[in-house]
């Protein structure tokens, strides 16, 4: 049964049209030069010059780093200057040096210029990157960064995912079905429906947290606590973790009982948006919250430990003042687990009758051997 679901809120990662469209763009240039041009002269002298011009920009960004860097070798790298070479050349100075030479000497025997005219327009180049370099024109724009942060899993919101996993989520989920057995035998059986035995985690993607539910929703009531699950944890014994159920009052006026909470990970998002220091933006909480829910979700489904305990709630508000969204959202999430339980059942009951029907042995009275198929043949 899945615990994750997908929600039109939460992006996608990133796939590989820029790189389609990239390859695209260069089969029309091709096309366009090949029916344009009748010389290859200037196209082979733009394209010597303009891989040059990318291979010496690439290693003169790396030297005005490393000029930077050279006073934090101690902080920064341990005291290694190699570690500030390799932080401050590109991962790829093989494939620039070797560009560049390439290009170098595809200008020399396509041209024929003299030392000195190779070296003033060397001089040239360099000059045209370093103006690019000091007016700020090579920066990745934002979604490059964005791209880089995720591919190398950078964000914020993957460290907060990871966090609140490790510290809390691995450690209680897999106990969470024996906790609430042990409650159910000191309250007359009252979570009877195990397909709902799950911790409901609440992620609202604007990170606004009630610190008491029922302010969000008045429908949802608080009740009673999980036995607590107290463990040694970073230096504090016996620390205590525990759960509250909640009594949901739907538009039917049944009351629905359910084990739900926030994720306290997206009210630091919260917090850090507010505060001015941590230059952290709506635009970049928003991100980062959505990055959150799906690292999150990516985190569990390769958990087997806490499989089945859990059920993830992604929502963004209702612009309509809706008062109770969040208790008609959380029943929602209920009647579907309802729903899937129900049809995972319904779908094993067919093959256990199947399996558990007697098998009827057919002995012939016959001592020949008799064709298995009842046609003859």
């Amino acid at each position: 049964m899945p615990c994750v679901q997908t929600s039109p809120i939460i992006p996608k990662p990133r796939g590989r049209r820029a790189l389609y469209a990239t390859w695209g763009f260069i089969v029309l240039c091709i096309f366009a030069l090949y029916h344009m041009e009748k010389s290859w002269h200037h196209p082979a002298e733009y394209i010597t010059f303009y891989f040059a011009a990318l291979q010496i920009g690439a290693l003169l960004r790396g030297v005005c780093n490393f000029m930077e860097e050279i006073q934090h070798v101690q902080s920064r790298y341990r005291s290694s200057w190699w570690r500030v070479v390799v932080a401050c050349l590109s991962p790829s100075l093989h494939r620039h040096m070797l560009l560049l030479l390439i290009s170098v000497c595809a200008y020399m025997a396509l041209f024929g210029d003299t030392g000195l005219q190779l070296f003033l327009n060397l001089i040239l180049l360099c000059l045209c990157q370093l103006l690019s370099f000091a007016f700020g024109l090579q920066s990745p724009s934002a979604v490059e960064m964005s791209e880089i942060c995720e591919k190398n899993n950078r964000n914020v919101a993957h460290g907060l995912a990871w966090s609140y996993y490790v510290g809390y989520l691995k450690l209680v989920l897999p106990r969470l079905k024996d906790l609430i057995s042990e409650f159910n035998r000191a309250n007359n059986n009252l979570l009877k429906c195990k397909e709902t035995w799950k911790l409901h985690i609440l992620l609202p993607v604007s990170c606004e947290i009630y610190d008491d539910l029922q302010k969000a929703d008045s429908h949802i009531q608080y009740w009673k606590d999980l036995p607590a699950l107290q463990l040694d944890r970073a230096g504090t014994k016996w620390r205590s973790y525990k759960q509250s159920i909640y009594t949901i009052l739907g538009e039917d006026k049944k009351l629905n009982y359910c084990i739900v909470e926030y994720a306290p990970p997206l009210q630091s998002l919260y917090a850090m948006s507010q505060d001015e220091s941590a230059a952290f933006s709506r635009e970049d909480r928003l991100e980062q919250a959505q990055l959150f829910c799906r690292t999150l979700g990516e985190i569990l489904q390769h958990s087997k430990e806490c499989a089945g305990c859990y059920r993830l709630i992604v929502y963004e508000e209702s612009g309509d003042s809706d008062s109770h969204f969040l208790s008609k959202e959380i029943l929602r999430h209920i009647r579907q687990q309802h729903l899937e339980e129900y049809t995972m059942c319904e779908g094993n009951h067919e093959s256990t009758t199947f399996l558990s029907t007697e098998p009827n042995i057919l002995i012939s009275d016959s001592e020949l051997p008799r064709p298995l198929r009842s046609d003859g043949f």
